[in-house]
Formats: structure tokens, sequence, C-alpha cells
């Protein structure tokens, strides 16, 4: 089975899904092996690797060693054309269509394309789009790009739109590693509605409730990222939360 199949199959059981996000650079940290202990009892619906760093990092070491600990797919969420590995089941195959950046809108899937097609991967079309959160994350500072004003949903409406009318298969909406708030309900229920796109929703998620309300808003998949890497154990409350309307 496909990977996006398998992600809309787990829409359909399951209500939502969750995807934690490991970013490879802190895999070196000794907390890395907590967070490997956890995945593997944890009931996820699949693994996200990558970050916004724009050096190489070995991320197919990082791949091998989630893989060893779970049989979920493991999807590269790529900050750059470096973190491309054949290791993984699939590639979200971004395009940072909120900033006007050519090196996220165009370059770097350029530079990936060929490495993506030798490898074997499965490339899954998604539109990131970076929402305002309140202070600068690293996505914003790394991609050079200004997030959309968090209280302007008609822009983040159509931005949404342009990527589904350019074929995109899914959207994600991201806050941004260390985010000081996450993509507010009210947007995710807008975008949802006119789009009709299955959406990711990321940044800036503090609590397994907080995880909650954005499903019950319209989110399809919920990431986490940095609040797991620091408290692993919260794994298992975020998923009961997340996937609640089951």
């Amino acid at each position: 089975m496909l990977i996006f199949d398998y992600l809309m199959n787990v829409r359909k059981e399951r209500g939502a899904g969750y995807l934690p996000l490991i970013d490879p650079e802190n895999a070196k940290d000794e907390g890395f092996e907590d967070v490997l202990r956890s995945l593997k009892d944890a009931d996820i619906d699949g693994v996200l690797v990558g970050g916004s760093t724009l050096s190489k990092v070995h991320i197919e070491t990082v791949v091998k060693k989630i893989k060893n600990v779970t049989v979920k797919p493991v999807i590269i969420f790529p900050g750059c054309h470096y973190q491309v590995t054949g290791e993984a089941d699939a590639i979200f195959f971004m395009s940072l269509i909120s900033g006007r950046n050519p090196q996220f809108l165009i370059e770097e899937q350029v530079k990936a394309a060929k490495l993506v097609k030798n490898c074997e991967l499965e490339a899954i079309p998604v539109a990131y789009l970076l929402i305002e959160s309140g202070n600068q994350t690293s996505a914003e500072r790394v991609s050079n790009t200004k997030p959309l004003p968090r209280s302007n949903s008609k822009l983040i409406v159509s931005h949404s739109l342009a990527g589904k009318y350019l074929g995109m298969k899914m959207c994600y909406m991201d806050a941004g590693s260390g985010a000081k708030y996450s993509i507010p309900e009210k947007i995710i229920r807008e975008v949802k509605k006119e789009t009709a796109l299955p959406l990711i929703i990321g940044g800036g998620i503090k609590t397994p409730d907080e995880a909650r309300k954005k499903v019950e808003a319209g989110a399809d998949f919920i990431v986490t990222g940095s609040i797991i890497e620091k408290t692993p154990s919260l794994l298992n409350e975020f998923s009961t939360a997340i996937h609640s309307l089951e």
C-alpha cells in the first residue's frame, strides 16, 4: 500500500493521525535514546524525520534507528535536499508557498527530485504554509521568509487553495519549531471548509488537550516535535487525545 493511501486510511478509521517529528540534528543528544524507547510502544501512526537545518546530517542512521523500534512508516519532512534517504518510506515533497524565496519554492525541490527518484521514495506533494506564531522560529529564520499573519485567515485560505489547484495532495500549516502560539482553530476550520484538503498541523502544540482541539477543528494529522524530544513520556497522552474521536 502506498504511504499516502495508508495515511488516508488512518484518517478514515481513526478520525485523525499522530505523527511525532524527530529532528536528526538532535539525535546526537542523550535524550534521543529515551525518545526511541518511547516510540517503541507508542500508539502513533508514523514518524516524521527532518528539520530546518541546511547542513548535512546523518539522516540515514537516524531513520534506521527509528525503523528498528517501530513498524510505522517513516516519512521525511525535509528542510533541504540533503535530507533525502532511501531508508525512509516516503517524503513530503513540499513547497513553501507561504514565502517568496525561490530556494524553497522550487530550487531545493529540483535538487532533490533525482535523488527521490533514485531512492525510489514515494513522493507526497504537500503545500507548506508557515503561519505567524508570536516569535521568530527556526523555519522562518532558515527559509528567510515571513510567515503568513495569523490574523489574516483569508490570505491563508487563498494560499491553501493555490496549493490545492497546483495539485498538492495535502496542506501542512506549521507555526514552526519553538513557536509561542499554535495554529488557531479558526484558521483550521476555514481552510478545511474551503479546500477539503487533508490538513497537517504542527508547531507550538504543547499539550494533549491542545492537540485534541486542533482535531476537533478539522486537523487530520497532528505533528509534535520539541515537546516530545524534551518529554517523550507524553507520546501516549498525545496519541490518546488525538485519537479520541475515532
